[in-house]
């Protein structure tokens, strides 16, 4: 049984008011309705995704060395920035700027809160409840993507621009810094005053830990399982938003509305609705795992089962079959909500406690890569061939290279 306690409280809070990032459901629209093409939109992503990539390991080895609750409010001031920086934003550079800022929040955040949590539930002698207590926490956080999309879509619908709902983004992020500077100080880890001998023997210990943990094989392929979907996923996700516009435009329902409003509409209670649906699945993680004979086979089913479901979306969009391409859309969200708390599980199952927030930052750094390169080649095929095509061919791809990332017994 899952424990709910104040702090079990604070790692859902947090979650919650970390996807209340009122944009998220706009984004893609946000930059169409800037001028941009879709290899521009492929390139703001590559830019982030290889962003957090550089320097996914210094922040997980400042976290550690330093202190995690520190690290993570310095990363949500940096989100606020980047908000601001978008909201004014005029040109395609300010843009890339607003992405730079964005992947240092991203990079300074993503792997440490987890290794938090972990350490909590060692501390507290129940380290066995990870893939389920992860999950619980992360509901939390499809739930605050749920209301984020109803919000985004009011603010949408009655001021008819897609810049205001970065603005109101900062709300939340001082709220989210205000409740981790309230989390216990032993969850930082060792305390100790900053130095630079300190920053380089701690980066020294922390690397060794984290090769040591490289050298195992089925290591490696879990990263890979686990974070080539996870790329997957951010770099095809947002597609959905046009999706979403060329269905608004084409039903007769809402006749009385302008264009902006009715894609308002529909974006805001879809993305309600989908994260509603993923916030189900992650909490369920730990019995969708019991379906299967162990971990291993649950990731590889799992991902088998949200590429088919990319495969399927990728030519019904392509066909403009758009009801049954969002169904798709839809598997393929929850898939990957269903399946990365097994692999996070797993990742710190295989890793060393002293390489905890860098092994898992790692998995975000090679995350971020497969995103990055997904992006920019669907970006490319998307402005040639149209985002069915695209998605489609990429999809494919990554079927025909499942021998090479598939986890063994």
């Amino acid at each position: 049984m899952i424990k709910k306690n104040l702090q079990y409280y604070k790692f859902c809070l947090y979650g919650f008011f970390k996807n209340l990032r009122f944009f998220d459901a706009f984004l893609i629209l946000f930059f169409l309705e800037k001028g941009l093409d879709f290899i521009q939109i492929g390139t703001l992503y590559a830019v982030r995704e290889m962003a957090i990539l550089v320097l996914e390991i210094p922040s997980g080895v400042l976290a550690d060395a330093l202190g995690r609750r520190r690290t993570l409010i310095a990363a949500f001031f940096v989100y606020i920035l980047s908000f601001v920086l978008f909201y004014f934003s005029t040109g395609y550079l300010l843009l890339i700027a607003a992405m730079l800022l964005f992947a240092f929040g991203d990079a300074f955040r993503t792997g440490v809160h987890k290794a938090m949590i972990f350490q909590y539930l060692k501390v507290q002698g129940r380290e066995e409840q990870k893939t389920s207590y992860y999950g619980h926490t992360r509901s939390w956080s499809q739930m605050g993507s749920a209301i984020s999309a109803l919000v985004a879509g009011l603010i949408v619908f009655f001021t008819e621009s897609y810049r205001d709902i970065f603005l109101v983004s900062t709300i939340p992020y001082f709220i989210g810094m205000s409740l981790i500077a309230s989390y216990p100080k032993y969850l930082e880890g060792e305390r100790k005053i900053f130095s630079a001998h300190l920053v380089s023997s701690r980066f020294s210990q922390v690397l060794h830990a984290f090769l040591l943990t490289l050298k195992q094989i089925v290591f490696l392929r879990t990263l890979t399982n686990l974070s080539l979907y996870t790329g997957y996923y951010r770099a095809v996700k947002d597609y959905i938003q046009l999706l979403l516009k060329y269905f608004a435009l084409g039903i007769p329902a809402f006749a009385w509305l302008n264009d902006d409003k009715k894609i308002a509409v529909m974006v805001g209670v879809f993305y309600f609705f989908i994260y509603g649906l993923t916030s189900v699945a992650s909490r369920n993680s730990g019995n969708f795992m019991k379906l299967f004979r162990g971990p291993g086979t649950a990731m590889n089913r799992s991902l088998l089962i949200g590429l088919t479901a990319g495969i399927i979306t990728g030519l019904t969009f392509f066909v403009h079959f758009y009801v049954l391409a969002i169904l798709g859309f839809l598997v393929v969200v929850i898939v990957e909500n269903l399946r990365k708390p097994i692999g996070i599980a797993l990742i710190a199952d295989l890793t060393e406690d002293g390489a905890m927030a860098t092994a898992l930052s790692a998995q975000s750094q090679i995350k971020s890569l497969f995103a990055a390169i997904v992006s920019l080649l669907l970006g490319w095929l998307a402005d040639i061939y149209g985002p069915g095509m695209a998605i489609l061919a990429i999809t494919a791809f990554l079927i025909l290279l499942f021998p090479l990332y598939r986890l063994k017994k």
